[in-house]
């Protein structure tokens, strides 16, 4: 009986911590490559499309000019140099995200 509040206790913040990481969130940002990062931010688009053909994986850099992996990366291909809004799945401990939607920003 001594064990049972603190294992619930434990499943409990387990779920919620799951929960969280699952939920999709709303950003912008812009649509790089890994060898340059946020170097492109809002200019470089011909570069970045270069870096991908020669084998650089896309990523997406927020607004703080952090660099995110794409999981997914076929969903962003007509979006490479591009300032974007995506609604994606974030992995913050993986600094990785799925992109569930994009679309160019105005």
């Amino acid at each position: 009986m001594k064990f049972v509040l603190p294992l619930a206790m434990a499943a409990f913040a387990l779920t919620a911590v799951g929960a969280q990481a699952a939920s999709a969130t709303k950003t912008s940002g812009w649509i790089s490559d890994s060898m340059c990062g946020a170097k492109h931010m809002g200019s470089g688009a011909a570069c970045v499309k270069k870096c991908i053909q020669n084998g650089m994986k896309p990523v997406f850099v927020d607004a703080n000019k952090q660099v995110w992996t794409i999981d997914n990366p076929d969903a962003v291909k007509s979006f490479y140099g591009d300032h974007v809004k995506v609604k994606a799945t974030e992995n913050a401990s993986a600094k990785s995200m799925h992109i569930d939607s994009i679309t160019a920003a105005k």
